[in-house]
């Protein structure tokens, strides 16, 4: 049948939504597609505002998003209970305070959203298999960081209980067991991790319960829906490679909040890490959301299992800013889970082509195309934004195509370096992050320098060919094993050196200039120092002199991540993934072989424009006066 205009079907949704899930009915009548996995039971049928006891006592109690109001869904599907019951005990019998963590879910938002649940307990951001298998890689406890696991499910090895004390606390089966809104502490929670929205009132509404003693019921509910914010996603993406606060331009700092009282550019976290300013992400500056880019089908998975976060995320910028021709399908071949999006979000844009995702094809909802040109609505103030496409020089650059957006786009990253692990057995003060108490005993971890720079460059190599992306140390450490497997300290010590692939999330519009890729150490995994071109007689030749003092257990530099064309960290583990790698000295010698050209050459000289388009014709047509160094 044909289907019906957003907005006959927002009219007829509101206006039929009496039961339970019938916003499922409504839309499997008006939309005519098949809501696949859903059990609907009688537990939903029969429950309606009226046959509740609970809104005897709640019955002004306001705040409630539109598809969550106990007027169409009644209270007990989403807080149990009997709401057949008067008696205040009885009635109260089996409720759930706080719905939504994954301990409960399965009983309260996965009767009405099965898919979606099914699709986050997969996801990485509920079993942490990433986080724990290189973990337990690097301790020796594992054969492959690219194993399966689950956070929950680890016990007390060396790794595990690292992992417990320094990481296991940004997963969604942590669990939420205070009222109050998702702040920068907040980690965990199952679904209202992220659909969990305290408005003003709400907030004011509940400080006024807490403080009567829990005997003043609070009149304004917080609402669940799907007005994600940033905040949301703040809590454990400002962790790690720090996501979240490079998005919003901060980067962290080893200072202490007494150093910058009153100072202007720095940012205390409610955690007390001190973050100074700096240049926040374009998407950031225009008033975007991580949502906005990183749409339901990504956040809450699609019920694979991947080892790693970058296999699960599909969005690439060329999606959006696209060269040629955009993907798009028509609003008629939208997903069941996009469209309710749409009806949520109340767009009306079912006459216009939408862009989809080319890796697996998910659409981006919130996006159109009109005529040539695209746009997308931004989620957090309905603004509309206009996509430009991929620049000229982007789409038209052949030495560059396979180096990714962020590898030239990315304005800085964060780096940290000299990380020493230890574990302190008689500590009081430990804390286990899975289990959430205190115990005797925890690895703690010191760090010698925060930096920030352009990211390093790696090599991504798959079976589509290499592709060259941004890269940050993300192991560059010691490990005192023997502390923790028969507590003595210095006995048994293993040291690291890994890179990690990154996406800084530092996006600007300009890009970095040629001789920060292609005569930088840094950028060329080198580390921080002076790389000098000299240039003797008819003969030329690259000198590298390291900022850092060369570390004893490699004899590199601190922050570097190989050798100076030579073997050293070449040929061992130097990477969080096994298809992830440092360039190889052939590979660093042709980055050099074009810094060496831009010593004389200005990057937006004829020559150098030229050799974007074929740098080899411009090697076989040289200057007499071009000296450079050997080529590989």
């Amino acid at each position: 049948m044909k289907r019906k205009s957003i907005g006959d079907i927002k009219k007829i949704g509101i206006a039929l939504v009496v039961l339970a899930l019938l916003l499922f009915v409504v839309a499997i009548k008006f939309f005519d597609y098949p809501f696949k996995g859903i059990q609907r039971t009688s537990d939903y049928i029969d429950i309606t505002a009226t046959e509740e006891s609970c809104l005897q006592c709640h019955l002004n109690t306001k705040g409630f998003s539109e598809y969550h109001n106990p007027q169409f869904i009644g209270c007990v599907s989403c807080h149990l209970g009997d709401g057949k019951e008067f008696d205040k005990d009885k009635s109260h019998r089996g409720m759930v305070l706080i719905p939504g963590n994954l301990s409960n879910a399965g009983e309260t938002c996965g009767k009405c959203h099965p898919s979606e649940l099914s699709k986050i307990e997969m996801s990485l951001m509920t079993t942490n298999s990433g986080i724990v298998a290189v973990d337990k890689f690097i301790f020796g406890e594992a054969e492959t960081p690219n194993d399966h696991f689950h956070i929950e499910n680890i016990k007390y090895t060396a790794s595990e209980k690292h992992l417990r004390d320094l990481c296991a606390n940004c997963h969604l089966g942590a669990e939420k067991t205070e009222f109050g809104a998702i702040n920068s502490l907040s980690r965990g929670g199952g679904c209202i991790a992220c659909h969990l929205n305290y408005s003003n009132d709400a907030k004011t509404d509940l400080a006024e319960y807490l403080k009567s003693g829990k005997k003043s019921l609070p009149k304004i509910h917080p609402a669940t829906d799907i007005f994600v914010n940033d905040q949301h996603c703040f809590g454990c993406h400002s962790r790690s490679s720090r996501i979240s606060t490079n998005y919003e331009g901060w980067r962290e700092t080893l200072l202490d909040k007494e150093e910058v009282k009153d100072k202007p550019d720095y940012r205390v976290l409610e955690d007390l890490r001190v973050y100074a300013k700096m240049e926040a992400d374009v998407h950031h500056t225009n008033n975007m959301l991580c949502i906005d880019c990183h749409s339901s089908h990504e956040v809450m998975g699609d019920g694979k299992l991947y080892a790693h976060e970058e296999e699960a995320v599909k969005l690439q910028c060329s999606d959006c800013h696209y060269k040629g021709k955009p993907r798009t399908i028509p609003y008629d071949s939208l997903d069941n889970e996009s469209l309710l999006v749409f009806l949520h979000r109340q767009y009306s844009h079912s006459d216009k082509p939408i862009l989809v995702v080319q890796k697996d094809g998910h659409p981006l909802v919130n996006t159109y195309m009109e005529g040539d040109k695209a746009f997308l609505i931004g989620k957090k103030d309905g603004e509309i934004h206009e996509i430009k496409p991929q620049s000229e020089i982007c789409s038209r650059d052949n030495a560059h195509k396979n180096v990714s957006c962020a590898a030239c786009h990315s304005a800085w990253t964060n780096k940290c370096i000299g990380c020493h692990n230890v574990f302190d057995q008689d500590d009081p003060k430990g804390f286990d992050l899975l289990d959430k108490k205190d115990v005797t005993g925890q690895w703690v971890e010191h760090v010698a320098e925060f930096l920030t720079s352009y990211p390093a460059l790696g090599v991504r190599e798959s079976r589509e060919g290499k592709q060259f992306e941004p890269a940050i140390p993300g192991m560059i450490m010691t490990l005192d094993k023997g502390s923790f497997e028969n507590g003595r300290a210095g006995e048994d010590i293993s040291f690291h050196r890994l890179y990690a692939p990154n996406s800084p999330h530092t996006t600007i519009k300009a890009v970095r200039n040629c001789i920060s890729c292609h005569a930088d150490p840094a950028a060329l995994g080198f580390g921080s120092g002076e790389l000098t071109y000299k240039i003797t007689l008819d003969s030329g030749e690259w000198i590298f002199t390291p900022e850092y003092e060369l570390n004893a257990n490699d004899n590199l530099p601190e922050d570097a991540w190989v050798g100076f064309m030579n073997e050293q960290n070449q040929n061992k583990v130097n990477s969080t993934r096994t298809d992830f790698r440092p360039f190889t000295i052939d590979e660093q010698k042709r980055m050099l072989l074009v810094g060496a050209c831009l010593q004389c050459h200005s990057e937006t000289s004829g020559i150098m424009q030229r050799s974007l388009i074929d740098f080899q014709k411009v090697l076989n047509n040289l200057d007499s006066r071009c000296i450079l160094p050997d080529t590989p």
